[in-house]
C-alpha cells in the first residue's frame, strides 16, 4: 500500500475511534438521504407538472386521473428534506466537534510526552498553528470530502436506477459520466491546487512566527535596530500567503467552469436522450421531464465537492504533520519491579552526556545531585521523570512530581494552576496547599481569591509568590517520588529557608531528590551524589566528614539555616557500588 494512503488510512482510524461510529455513518447517510429526496422532489414534480398539464388537454383523463397521490409524494418528500438536512447537519456538526475536542486532548497529551513538548515550545508559532489551523483543517477530511462524496456517490446511483429502468446501457452511461467528471474534477482541483494550498499554510506559518516574534521582542528588536526589518519580513509572508490565495481562487474558479460546463453537457445529453426514447416509443412525456429534471439535480452534489477539494491540499499537509502524534500508541510508565522501599532505579544508564550511571534511590530517601554547571544534574532529573528515553540500560522509577527550576504557571485562575497537579482537588485541599506553602494570606488578600486571573508565566505574582504557589501545586501531588531542581534559586535568603521548611515537612514519607548549587538545599540530603561530565564521581552520607566537604564545597547562603533542617536523619540502606 501507498505510504501516503497508508498514513491516510491509519489517520482516519484513529479519528473514527474518537467518536461513536453511528454518528459518522448515520451523518453520512443523513446528508446522502437528503440528496436523494431532493432529487426525487424535483423529479416527481416535473413528472406531476408535466402528467396533469397533459391530462387536462383530454377531459376525460382528465377527471379519472389521480392528482392526490403525487401531490402527497411532493409533500411527503419536501417535509422529509428538510427534515434530513436537520438532522444531518446536527448528527455530522455533533460528530465533527466531539473529534475536534478528542483531537485537541489527544494532541496535547502526545506533546506532552518526553522531548516532544520541548522542541515545540522552541518553535511556539508551529504549536499554536497545529493546535489551530492543522486541527481546523482536518474536520474536512469529513464535512466536505467524505460525506460530500458519498452524497455525490448515490445521487449518481439513483440516477443511474432511473436510466437503467428506461434503458440498461443508459444507466450504465449514466453512472460511468458522472462519477468519472463529478469526482474526476474535484480530483484535479485537489491536486492543481495542493501546492498553492500548502504555501499559504507554510506562509500563515511563518507570518505567525514572525508575529510572535516581533511582539515577544518588539523591545530588543528596537534597541537592535532590527524593528522595521523585523516588519517588513511579517509583510513578506504576508504577501506570499495573499499569493497562494490568488492561485487557489484561480484553480477553484476553473473549477467551478468545470463542474458548469459538466452540468450543461449532462442536461443537454439528457434532453436529447429523453426526447430519443420518446420518440421512440419507449416512455412518455412525463417520464421524459423526470429524467430531465434528474440529471439536472444530479450534478449539484458533486459541485459540493469543490470547497473541499480546495482546501485538500491544506488538509493533507495537516495530516502528515499531526499523523505522528495520531497513530502514536500510548505508552504507559514502566512499573517498579523492585521492592515497595524503591523510589528510583537506574542500572549502566547512558544518553548523551551522561553515564554510564548506576543509582539505586529508597522510598521516603532525600538525595542531593551536586556538581559543577553541565556535569548531568538535571538530565538526571529529565531521566527519572520519564521526560528523556535513555539510549542505553534500564530505568525503573515511582509516579514522581518534578519542580523544575523555572515556575511554570499559565495565564489562568490561581485554583486552575493549583489544579494542574490534582485536578480532583477540592477548595479545602487547595487552601491547605497554600497555608503549607505559606501563601495562603497573601490569596485571601486577593478580591476575587482562588479565582484571581494570573497574567502570562504568572504576572502578578512576585518571583517568592510564584515560587510557593509552585509549591503549593506540589503539595497537591500524590506522587511518592519528588524530583526538585534549584528550588530556591532567585530567592532570597529568608524566603528559601521558609521554602524548604515547608517543604520538608509536606515530603514526610516521600523521596526527595534535589539537584543543587547550594548549601542550604543539600543540607537536607541524607546522601549527596556528586556528578561530573555525566558521571557519578563521589557519594557521601550525612554524619562522615565527607558529607561535610561535599556540603562545603556548596555555594553558601547569607542566612544560616534553622538549626531542625540540620539535625541528623536516620541512615538508609547502602546503594550500588560503582
Amino acid at each position: 500500500m501507498n505510504r501516503h494512503l497508508q498514513t491516510l488510512v491509519q489517520v482516519l482510524r484513529s479519528l473514527s475511534a474518537m467518536a461513536p461510529r453511528k454518528l459518522w455513518l448515520g451523518g453520512a447517510a443523513l446528508a446522502a438521504l437528503t440528496v436523494l429526496m431532493g432529487m426525487a422532489l424535483l423529479g416527481l414534480s416535473g413528472w406531476f407538472i408535466t402528467a396533469t398539464a397533459i391530462a387536462g388537454l383530454v377531459p376525460a383523463v382528465a377527471l379519472v386521473f389521480d392528482v392526490f397521490m403525487p401531490s402527497a409524494g411532493i409533500r411527503l418528500l419536501a417535509v422529509g428534506r428538510t427534515g434530513a438536512r436537520y438532522a444531518e447537519r446536527l448528527v455530522t456538526h455533533d460528530a465533527t466537534l466531539a473529534v475536534l475536542a478528542a483531537l485537541r486532548e489527544k494532541l496535547f497529551r502526545s506533546w506532552s510526552k518526553p522531548q516532544a513538548a520541548r522542541l515545540l515550545l522552541q518553535r511556539p508559532a508551529r504549536l499554536l498553528q497545529r493546535l489551530t489551523s492543522d486541527v481546523d483543517a482536518l474536520d474536512n477530511l469529513y464535512l466536505r470530502l467524505l460525506v460530500p462524496a458519498i452524497s455525490a456517490l448515490g445521487a449518481a446511483v439513483l440516477l443511474a436506477l432511473a436510466y437503467g429502468l428506461m434503458r440498461w446501457w443508459l444507466g450504465l452511461l449514466a453512472l460511468v459520466w458522472l462519477l468519472l467528471a463529478g469526482w474526476g474534477i474535484a480530483l484535479w482541483h485537489g491536486l492543481r491546487g495542493r501546492k498553492a494550498a500548502v504555501r499559504r499554510a507554510m506562509a500563515l506559518e511563518a507570518m505567525r512566527a514572525q508575529t510572535v516574534d516581533l511582539v515577544a521582542g518588539q523591545t530588543d528588536l528596537l534597541m537592535a535596530g532590527r524593528l522595521q526589518a523585523q516588519v517588513q519580513q511579517v509583510l513578506k509572508s504576508d504577501a506570499r500567503g495573499a499569493a497562494a490565495d490568488a492561485q487557489i481562487y484561480q484553480t477553484e474558479a476553473a473549477a467551478v467552469k468545470a463542474y458548469g460546463a459538466v452540468s450543461a453537457i449532462t442536461l443537454s445529453a439528457s434532453m436529447l436522450l429523453m426526447a430519443w426514447l420518446v420518440e421512440q416509443g419507449h416512455i412518455n412525456a412525463p417520464v421524459a421531464a423526470l429524467g430531465i429534471l434528474l440529471a439536472l439535480s444530479a450534478m449539484e452534489p458533486f459541485a459540493a465537492l469543490r470547497r473541499g477539494a480546495a482546501e485538500a491540499g491544506r488538509t493533507w499537509l495537516a495530516v502528515r504533520r499531526l499523523a505522528p502524534a495520531l497513530v502514536a500508541e500510548e505508552k504507559t510508565t514502566q512499573a517498579l519491579s523492585e521492592p515497595a522501599d524503591c523510589a528510583v532505579l537506574l542500572r549502566q544508564v547512558q544518553l548523551l552526556n551522561l553515564g554510564p550511571v548506576s543509582l539505586k534511590i529508597h522510598a521516603g530517601e532525600r538525595v542531593a545531585l551536586i556538581g559543577a554547571s553541565g556535569a548531568g544534574k538535571t538530565t538526571l532529573l529529565n531521566v527519572m521523570a520519564g521526560e528523556l528515553p535513555v539510549q542505553s540500560g534500564t530505568v525503573q522509577a515511582q509516579a514522581s512530581s518534578w519542580m523544575t527550576q523555572r515556575t511554570e504557571l499559565f495565564q489562568d485562575s490561581l485554583q486552575a494552576n493549583l489544579r494542574l497537579a490534582n485536578p480532583q482537588a477540592t477548595d479545602e485541599q487547595l487552601w491547605a496547599a497554600l497555608e503549607a506553602a505559606g501563601l495562603k494570606a497573601d490569596v485571601m488578600a486577593l478580591p476575587q481569591g482562588l479565582e484571581s486571573m494570573l497574567g502570562e508565566g504568572g504576572l502578578g505574582l512576585s518571583g517568592g509568590q510564584a515560587r510557593r504557589l509552585a509549591l503549593a501545586r506540589l503539595l497537591l501531588s500524590s506522587a511518592p517520588c519528588w524530583l526538585l531542581d534549584e528550588v530556591t534559586e532567585g530567592l532570597d535568603a529568608a524566603t528559601a529557608a521558609d521554602v524548604l521548611q515547608r517543604l520538608q515537612r509536606a515530603a514526610e514519607g516521600r523521596a526527595l531528590i534535589f539537584a543543587t548549587h547550594w548549601q542550604r538545599e543539600a543540607a537536607l540530603a541524607e546522601r549527596i551524589v556528586q556528578l561530573q561530565s555525566g558521571r557519578v564521581v563521589s557519594e557521601a552520607r550525612r554524619g562522615s566528614p565527607e558529607f561535610e566537604q561535599a556540603l562545603a564545597c556548596l555555594r553558601p547562603d547569607v542566612l544560616e539555616l534553622p538549626q531542625q533542617l540540620l539535625q541528623p536523619l536516620p541512615q538508609a540502606t547502602p546503594v550500588f557500588s560503582h
